[in-house]
């Protein structure tokens, strides 16, 4: 695996994390807000389908599916295995070809994988802050999901 496909891992490594730190929060809720469980259901979708999308294959799960907390957890490691799976048989001129895809409103787009890869990573981080927001809203606690405090935390290195 080159440098690069070594950082992409890396941050998807931190995003597994992350995820699970929302889960694990809104098991802890007096009452799961809606809107929440929406939106990191939405994460986990999004996740399956971009995969997909980068393996050529059709999607397993919805964009927008509802699946539970439980059903999360187990969706969040099969996630997991499938990244940790895909990301190491990258090189760069895998990361650089370009992807060839329909979205869900039946648009055709071109994308390089990289490109695919960054998004995932950020779309999931965008979603996770919409969630800490409404669960503040709800006067709940919120875990701290930030990149540099997972690397302080050493959640997302292997140990050395």
């Amino acid at each position: 695996m080159d440098e690069h496909t070594q950082y992409i891992a890396r941050l998807f490594r931190y995003d597994d994390w992350a995820n699970r730190e929302v889960l694990a929060s809104l098991r802890k809720t007096e009452t799961l807000p809606e809107k929440s469980m929406r939106l990191i259901e939405h994460i986990i979708g999004t996740e399956f389908t971009w995969l997909a999308r980068l393996q050529g294959e059709r999607a397993t799960l919805a964009v927008w599916p509802q699946l539970g907390l439980d059903e999360c957890a187990a969706q969040l490691d099969e996630l997991s295995v499938l990244w940790g799976s895909y990301l190491p048989s990258l090189d760069r001129a895998a990361l650089d070809r370009i992807v060839r895809y329909v979205n869900s409103k039946g648009e055709t787009f071109e994308s390089r994988c990289n490109d695919i890869l960054t998004h995932v990573v950020i779309h999931s981080g965008y979603h996770r802050g919409q969630i800490a927001a409404n669960l503040r809203a709800e006067g709940e606690e919120t875990p701290n999901t930030d990149f540099i405090h997972a690397v302080r935390q050493n959640k997302i290195d292997p140990p050395s």
